[in-house]
């Protein structure tokens, strides 16, 4: 069994946590900020309720040395949703898809939206369980230009 690894980036957004959250339950808001800097997504299915789920993509630019998680230069994942309490926290269950088993097991990813002065929040991604295959370095990098896509989005 290998060993478990957890990574936590938090970014201050000017932004309420209503606005947030709502921006992690519309499918076409989540393909627009979540991937990282360089990538775009592709959303296969969203459900946002406790027990639904979603299916997406995230896809590497063309010529990338990067091969992806699940080849064809994409990491495809499945996200189930453990707990939503609104404007606060959400709570996910994350499998990607890969024949690599450096990248096997579901990683949980919590995400507290908690309010600051003024219109802003901070928001903190707390990955658990993250595969070995995840460099902390790439994957809390890859985290902080997630929240930075949100904040322009929303701000």
């Amino acid at each position: 069994m290998s060993e478990s690894h957890n990574h936590r980036v938090t970014r201050t957004i000017l932004a309420s946590p209503r606005a947030i959250y709502r921006a992690f339950l519309d499918a076409e808001s989540v393909s627009s900020w979540r991937p990282p800097s360089g990538m775009t997504a592709r959303v296969e299915r969203f459900d946002p309720w406790i027990g639904g789920g979603y299916r997406m993509a995230f896809i590497y630019p063309e010529g990338s040395p990067e091969g992806g998680k699940s080849g064809s230069g994409e990491d495809m994942f499945e996200g189930s949703f453990v707990d939503l309490i609104p404007d606060q926290k959400i709570v996910e269950a994350v499998s990607f898809e890969s024949d690599d088993p450096d990248f096997a097991g579901t990683m949980t990813l919590t995400t507290t939206i908690e309010r600051e002065k003024g219109n802003s929040s901070k928001v903190t991604f707390l990955a658990e369980n993250v595969p070995a295959g995840i460099s902390e370095a790439d994957h809390r990098e890859g985290m902080s230009s997630s929240l930075r896509n949100l904040a322009n989005l929303l701000e």
